[in-house]
């Protein structure tokens, strides 16, 4: 009988706790919100952030006006083909490192497991930037959030 009871009240403990986690995995909200496009760091969080969103038209504002960009149907079919595909990668913005009219950003790519015995790893690369009039626009950024097919001229045979 004293087992029946010790058995039931941690089901009991089990299943409450399995609630708490559904409680909060469907009432948590995506907190991120654009910051302020003064500073070259701001420019590439809003960027990845937009890319995310699929706010493929507000990620494409955040480009530079450079010969050979893209236009924006290209760029928006880039993410539709698969050519460019952010999923399973987290992305931490760094410092940057302004030089005059251009500027780096470091970012530490978080790469997720391929499977269910590896983890994950991460990758230091940059994110490169120039001002154009009063803006910081992007001219490359990391793999996964970014075409090379983009800002390169047509070869024709």
């Amino acid at each position: 009988m004293k087992q029946d009871r010790f058995l039931l009240g941690i089901l009991i403990g089990i299943f409450v706790l399995v609630l708490v986690a559904l409680g909060l995995f469907f009432t948590r909200h995506n907190n991120q919100e654009y910051l302020s496009a003064d500073t070259p760091e701001a420019i590439v969080f809003n960027y990845v952030l937009a890319v995310t969103e699929r706010d493929y038209e507000k990620a494409y504002g955040y480009l530079a006006d450079l010969d050979h960009k893209p236009t924006y149907d290209e760029f928006r079919q880039s993410f539709f083909k698969g050519e460019v595909s952010p999923n399973g990668v987290g992305v931490d913005v760094g410092e940057a490192t302004v030089h005059g009219n251009e500027a780096s950003v470091e970012l530490n790519m978080l790469y997720s497991a391929s499977d269910p015995f590896s983890t994950g790893y991460t990758s230091l690369e940059y994110a490169l930037l120039i001002k154009q009039g009063d803006e910081w626009k992007i001219s490359s950024m990391p793999y996964m959030f970014w075409s090379y097919n983009w800002y390169q001229p047509i070869v024709k045979p």
